[in-house]
């Protein structure tokens, strides 16, 4: 998501804003996943936002019919463009024909940002979903859109994908110079893992690969004209002309990308030094790697959980986790001591997720049923995917913008209890969030381990009536996530009694104990772990110590 221009301008001048504008994308291709799915992911990070998931039904529109372009982020009127004659079924980001569509902003060079312009990367993104069939079309339907009404964004990634192949595109405007942008979109072999995060990925690129690139044809002839590139064709490096790096951009950015690879391969240590931003000139990761197993969507998920544990970037081995061990950090990413500018580490899994998602799509399956957006309203870390198949009609009311909004707080709505939970987990985690952890596993799983009979039942119905079975999958995953959020309330006033005033009441299988005489059982008082104990008495030396007699 985004705001700032500048996100990637400087090393440090953006650090607050940078942490803002963050979100993260996983590419699995159909051959490196365990069932033959192509999956993708996506956190939507930014601080203030309301996540909900997105609906717009199928329809048909009638010749000179319009639609109203508003800037995704701000809802800023930006203009009018024609609808197409038939819009598909969109839940989220994925539509009905299991084309599913994500991003992160790299920002990129600030002069080529178009403000006069008609289409920016949000309404691009759900234009692109209600209109295509295939990622192919997809992405010609993007870039004719920003051809046609100009592109009014910063530098995005891409992830565009459907039921039998994913592609990364990326794209930057052309500021005041012309209408509409430059662009490169790449396929990513079927055998392989990708990712971005918030830096330009694709350096350079096979133009005579017709089959698995296309790019405007104008990105290297702009470049050169913009004083960005000089050189062969065949030498251009799209990421170094129009987003080079920098600190921020690889350290907050790259580092996320490094440690989704280093988890499902060998050999990353290498790319160290370009990842943790010590070395700008040093070799750049590949696009994207063969992974040693083929993942499946719960590994995907567990991935969007990530904070660097047992890497050489890890947040919860020194004193910034806390008392309580915290792998989070307060906002913004930069802070001073002394006059010195100082850093947070960016993991995968942050506090500032409006929503998360994994794109589940299978070519062997009815699109009905084949694909299913995994969605989680909050960091990933801290709830559990429940499944919203892309041929629902309708989304379930916890889920929808309906209930609330980011300065109205609902009880009817998942964003706002799964937040009042992690709320209370932040502060005291090694804690508390063992009991999360407990109950978000023990949903998540069963929802995977149901997965099989609930679509054998979807598709003895579709053999019928395709209309039974979207009607079926429609209700079960209205169910999911109402009976979610259901138990997530219930977790949360759990955690409340238990760990009231930062004692722990005796408990089990989430009974609490009573005296024989009734009462509560004695609480615990757990205190300082011996870590942090060594942390305080480092610091204070004597000045707790109690005197001896």
């Amino acid at each position: 998501m985004k705001y700032s221009i500048k996100l990637l301008v400087c090393i440090f001048a953006v650090l607050n804003i940078a942490s803002a504008n963050a979100c993260t994308n996983f590419i699995v291709g159909k051959n490196a996943s365990a069932d033959g799915s192509v999956l993708i992911s996506y956190a939507a990070d930014n601080y203030g936002m309301y996540g909900f998931l997105y609906h717009r039904s199928a329809s048909k529109h009638n010749k000179g019919e319009f639609r109203n372009v508003r800037y995704w982020d701000t809802n800023q009127f930006l203009g009018k463009i024609p609808e197409a004659p038939i819009t598909y079924n969109v839940v989220g980001n994925i539509n009905e024909n299991q084309v599913a569509i994500a991003e992160t902003t790299f920002g990129g060079r600030e002069e080529l940002v178009d403000t006069t312009a008609t289409m920016d990367y949000g309404s691009m993104i759900y234009i692109a979903l209600e209109r295509s069939r295939t990622a192919r079309e997809a992405i010609k339907i993007m870039t004719d859109l920003v051809e046609t009404y100009g592109y009014n964004s910063e530098g995005e990634t891409f992830t565009i994908a459907d039921k039998n192949e994913a592609w990364i595109m990326e794209m930057v405007g052309k500021g005041n110079v012309e209408k509409g942008a430059v662009w490169v979109a790449v396929r990513v072999p079927d055998d392989c893992i990708c990712a971005h995060a918030n830096q330009s990925r694709i350096h350079k690129f096979n133009m005579k690969d017709k089959d698995n690139v296309m790019y405007a044809k104008d990105v290297v002839k702009f470049a050169r004209k913009q004083g960005y590139f000089q050189g062969k064709d065949e030498d251009f490096d799209f990421a170094n002309a129009y987003c080079p790096a920098t600190f921020s951009g690889l350290r907050f950015c790259e580092a996320r990308v490094w440690s989704f690879f280093n988890r499902w391969s060998e050999g990353m240590d290498k790319y160290l030094s370009y990842a943790s931003g010590q070395n700008l000139n040093a070799e750049p990761m590949p696009l994207f790697i063969k992974p040693n197993k083929k993942l499946s969507a719960s590994d995907v998920m567990n991935s969007m959980r990530d904070h660097y544990e047992g890497t050489p970037f890890d947040t919860t081995v020194d004193a910034g986790s806390g008392v309580y061990k915290a792998p989070y950090r307060p906002t913004p990413l930069s802070w001073k001591y002394n006059g010195k500018e100082y850093f947070n580490e960016r993991p995968v899994s942050t506090l500032q997720s409006g929503f998360v998602f994994v794109a589940q799509l299978r070519s062997a399956l009815p699109n009905a049923v084949g694909g299913i957006l995994w969605f989680a309203n909050d960091d990933a870390n801290m709830v559990p995917f429940a499944p919203m198949y892309c041929c629902m009609t309708k989304s379930p009311e916890c889920f929808s913008g309906k209930t609330a909004d980011a300065v109205t707080f609902s009880w009817k709505s998942a964003f706002w209890i799964c937040n009042w939970v992690s709320n209370m987990v932040y502060p005291r985690y090694s804690m508390m969030f063992g009991d999360l952890e407990k109950l978000r596993n023990k949903l998540e799983n069963s929802y995977l381990e149901n997965q099989g009979e609930i679509e054998k039942e979807a598709q003895r119905l579709y053999q019928q009536d395709s209309r039974k079975a979207i009607d079926f999958l429609t209700n079960y995953s209205d169910t999911v996530a109402q009976s979610m959020v259901k138990q997530w309330k219930k977790l949360g006033e759990f955690l409340v009694v238990k760990y009231n005033d930062q004692a722990v009441k005796p408990e089990k299988n989430g009974r609490f104990l009573r005296t024989k005489e009734g009462l509560g059982e004695t609480v615990v008082r757990p205190g300082f772990s011996e870590e942090y104990k060594k942390v305080i008495v480092n610091e204070t030396r004597d000045k707790y110590l109690v005197p001896s007699k």
